[in-house]
């Protein structure tokens, strides 16, 4: 049984699961989807295109599937999906995509703090934490098991890397490769995030292969096609330094400096 207060406003088109909490003043749109277990909080609004998974949470004012803030937008079908377990807090906006992918998406089991901006056609990963008041751009994919610090920037076509950690108030305007830590503003590389991958199980051996595979790329003097090359031939058998290689061979922009 669902618990929606009487002063929420839900289209009775759209589809909600079980058990399912709408505080006061919640706007709930026509072409919505919610699963089960989930709380919509006091004065949000979830617009069409909302795809929300199981046990989300939605806190005060936020906006789920806003239509993109891109002049090209045509106010075509598309979706805004969030995973089971992620929670979105107050006044986030969400903005779903436009033609050009048909989606914006949050995985699985994330957190997007306060003020969090996330634009169209984004990809967020799994297990990913976003502090206060990050702005993620346009066509950015971000990863699993990423963490960004509160009040960064980040450039529309972007990319960053599967546990990364990115620190708080930055401009990242070129690609974060897997597995480091990006400091000051411009964002740059600064050391392998060796913490965060210690607490997710990567073992002294992994950790010191990944050590030497961004040795060869940020101190070899090598440029980072070169060092692509080399570790193509040094690190066959890892596949977490393939997973930098294919980074590499996948980026837009290019990637941060030392």
């Amino acid at each position: 049984m669902n618990d929606i207060h009487p002063t929420a406003i839900v289209s009775p088109k759209a589809k909600l699961g079980d058990n399912i909490r709408v505080k006061p003043y919640a706007v709930i749109y026509d072409d919505v989807e919610i699963g089960d277990d989930c709380v919509i909080g006091p004065s949000a609004v979830i617009y069409d295109g909302a795809r929300i998974g199981n046990r989300v949470k939605i806190f005060q004012s936020a906006a789920i599937a806003n239509i993109p803030q891109d002049l090209k937008f045509g106010n075509e079908e598309t979706y805004f999906f969030i995973g089971d377990d992620t929670v979105i807090r107050e006044f986030t906006t969400l903005h779903r995509g436009t033609s050009e992918t048909g989606e914006s998406r949050i995985g699985k089991n994330c957190l997007l703090m306060a003020y969090t901006h996330v634009a169209h056609d984004v990809q967020i990963g799994d297990n990913c934490i976003v502090a206060n008041s990050v702005q993620i751009a346009g066509h950015i994919t971000i990863e699993d098991w990423v963490i960004i610090g509160g009040g960064t920037l980040i450039h529309q076509f972007g990319k960053i890397g599967q546990h990364a950690m990115v620190g708080g108030g930055l401009r990242v305007h070129m690609d974060v490769p897997p597995y480091i830590i990006a400091m000051d503003s411009p964002a740059r590389f600064a050391g392998l995030n060796v913490i965060g991958l210690r607490r997710r199980g990567f073992t002294a051996d992994e950790i010191n292969t990944l050590k030497e595979a961004y040795k060869v790329l940020y101190e070899s003097g090598l440029n980072i096609s070169q060092g692509r090359e080399r570790l193509e031939k040094e690190f066959k058998n890892s596949s977490y330094v393939k997973n930098i290689i294919d980074f590499i061979l996948g980026s837009q922009r290019g990637l941060i400096k030392k």
